[in-house]
């Protein structure tokens, strides 16, 4: 399959890297990353949001499927600049959108699945919500299913609390009754290969883990792990935080993946944090 990824960050890239039938290109913000990425072996253009490589046009063009991982602010940039090229894309047969389960908002620690409301809190889980909908009407346009992959936190290889406990960056802020859920990016890759191989109507699915966990659980978790001790525990309502990090704590919730796993056949290699953290201590992430 050829794949065109706009935002070669973090998830994309791992999940081109475990496939072995695709043939990838896609964007990137800077010129000094589309050469790293050559050197990979994966072609990229420089899309800064408003300006592109005029080379992009024909990689689009030839396009099988679209992967979406730029997020968007006051529109959306891929939709604002590419709508036109999309939609004269004539190979293309499926359109993944990585978006988030911050689009549900806060619903008091119940558990929640697709069907659930989207009210979110923040201006950005306002656009997103725009984002999905221009996305699935784009698709629904052209008769190409889209799907909307809603991605908990995610963690994986350099990106963990393994790590951030050893940089000394790991804080257990306690909020009562609190509890986040967590994907691998692993996990996310296979969400989004099922997603591309599967035929018909898209749809709206949950990424996430099992077993939505109080954040400093979590942490004392990767810590017995390591053999650090364990951090202090921080009172929420005095914890020094930046707005951004203090926004995460008004939305909670206890995600289902019942849906993806029925539609899809989706079955998390890392069913909660305790897997996925086990298996990157194994790998070193974290020593010193």
């Amino acid at each position: 399959m050829n794949v065109f990824c706009f935002g070669l960050g973090y998830s994309a890239l791992h999940f081109l890297s475990l496939q072995e039938s695709v043939a990838a290109s896609g964007t990137v913000r800077e010129a000094e990353k589309a050469k790293a990425l050559a050197a990979d072996g994966i072609e990229a253009f420089v899309f800064d949001g408003r300006r592109a490589d005029a080379a992009l046009a024909p990689r689009l063009a030839a396009a099988e499927a679209l992967l979406v991982s730029i997020a968007p602010g006051a529109e959306d940039p891929v939709l604002s600049r590419f709508a036109g090229a999309i939609l004269a894309a004539r190979r293309l047969k499926a359109i993944v959108y990585l978006s988030t389960i911050g689009v549900y908002g806060d619903h008091g620690g119940a558990w929640i699945d697709e069907t659930a409301g989207t009210a979110p809190g923040s201006e950005r889980g306002r656009a997103r919500v725009t984002a999905e909908r221009q996305w699935r009407a784009l698709g629904q346009s052209m008769g190409v299913p889209v799907h909307v992959l809603r991605l908990a936190g995610i963690y994986g290889p350099g990106r963990n609390m393994l790590v951030k406990l050893r940089e000394g960056d790991a804080r257990r802020i306690v909020k009562p009754g609190q509890v986040f859920n967590r994907i691998h990016v692993e996990d996310i890759a296979q969400a989004v290969a099922l997603a591309l191989a599967r035929p018909g109507e898209g749809g709206v699915w949950n990424v996430a883990d099992e077993e939505p966990a109080p954040p400093q659980e979590v942490v004392a978790f990767a810590a017995g792990l390591l053999g650090l001790p364990v951090p202090p525990e921080e009172p929420y309502e005095t914890a020094d935080m930046s707005a951004m990090a203090r926004s995460f704590y008004g939305d909670n919730k206890r995600v289902s993946i019942a849906g993806i796993k029925k539609g899809l056949g989706f079955a998390p290699k890392y069913p909660t944090y305790r897997e996925g953290l086990r298996a990157l201590a194994a790998a070193g992430e974290g020593r010193a």
